[in-house]
């Protein structure tokens, strides 16, 4: 099924000038092998969501393309998956699109705080921003091929917050641009720190509090050193898949379609857990001893003010790109 670039390779043998001789038809390609490297932990829904994209696709080629995902940054470092995909170092991955901001602008749409907070909008936004994201990516070497949503995102603290003032000088784990740049907002120190690293950041005080989903929380068992999540409600973040363009184009067309089939399935399938898991994720920070509670009315008409100096500021630096997905989304 799959036809690469490599299959004119010549190769000596008796049994090829056999067949060249016979004028006897190419036979097929081997089987290929696709490493996927992904940045959460294997449990994680995101991953095993991946996973069952993975084993779909593999099963309906016949094994001829085989995805391998390897998870928790096993393979390649959460944030070197992008660079490695753009390079051709591994054919697949999957990234955070929000950590991604320092490419362009355009990957921190789903980070602007307050400008989509449900699954509704979420996905509305997503549908907005998917053409332009698509066509980025194209011109960076990249094949998009789905995104799932995050719950949303709220504050995790090592203490009570009651307003932004109570931020000032606190570890800030940042995990993007848009999360440095709410931190120095707040008066916090933001301080980069990829999510295998989380737990012992908070154990050994190098953070002390972050913006991130019950599910973040729940995968690292954050209750053993953090006591309060709020649920800010503040932002949707999305994962997304995406295909080195030269490894795509060496895939022959029903390889490719296949894996756009089962690509749709695997978003569809990613955003209705990430909806299922919302109020599990709360539960279980809540069972395990974390005060989980929303913000209170000071912190999140604060938190309100400072979406809107961030949407301003990335308004100014996204360019026509960002002005056509926000007047698509319908918020220009």
């Amino acid at each position: 099924m799959i036809q690469t670039r490599h299959q004119g390779i010549v190769r000596a043998g008796a049994g090829l000038l056999l067949g060249a001789a016979l004028g006897l038809a190419a036979g097929p390609a081997a089987a290929e092998t696709w490493d996927m490297p992904m940045a959460y932990a294997a449990s994680n829904y995101h991953s095993e969501n991946n996973a069952a994209f993975a084993e779909a696709v593999t099963e309906r080629t016949g094994g001829e393309l085989e995805i391998k995902p390897h998870a928790g940054g096993s393979l390649i470092g959460g944030g070197e998956i992008y660079g490695a995909v753009r390079r051709g170092i591994a054919p697949i991955g999957e990234r955070l699109m929000s950590a991604l901001g320092n490419e362009d602008p355009l990957f921190e749409i789903d980070a602007i705080p307050f400008l989509a907070t449900s699954f509704a909008d979420s996905r509305k936004l997503y549908e907005a921003s998917r053409p332009e994201i698509e066509k980025l990516m194209d011109e960076q070497g990249l094949v998009f091929l789905y995104a799932v949503p995050w719950p949303p995102q709220g504050l995790y603290s090592t203490k009570p917050v009651e307003k932004v003032a109570d931020m000032e000088g606190v570890k800030f784990r940042a995990y993007n641009a848009a999360t440095s740049r709410l931190a120095e907002l707040m008066g916090a120190v933001p301080t980069k720190i990829e999510t295998a690293e989380l737990s012992q950041a908070f154990a050994t005080g190098v953070a002390e509090s972050m913006i991130s989903s019950g599910s973040t929380g729940y995968d690292r068992k954050l209750w053993e050193y953090v006591n309060y999540w709020y649920d800010t409600q503040a932002w949707l973040p999305k994962n997304m898949v995406f295909a080195n363009k030269d490894a795509w184009e060496d895939l022959d067309e029903e390889t490719r379609a296949i894996i756009r089939e089962e690509a749709a399935k695997a978003e569809a399938a990613g955003w209705a857990k990430a909806e299922e898991l919302n109020q599990w994720y709360a539960d279980q920070l809540a069972e395990n001893g974390m005060t989980v509670a929303p913000p209170s009315e000071q912190l999140a008409r604060e938190f309100k003010e400072l979406g809107e100096t961030m949407a301003t500021e990335w308004k100014e630096k996204a360019g026509e790109s960002g002005r056509k997905v926000l007047e698509a989304y319908g918020k220009m």
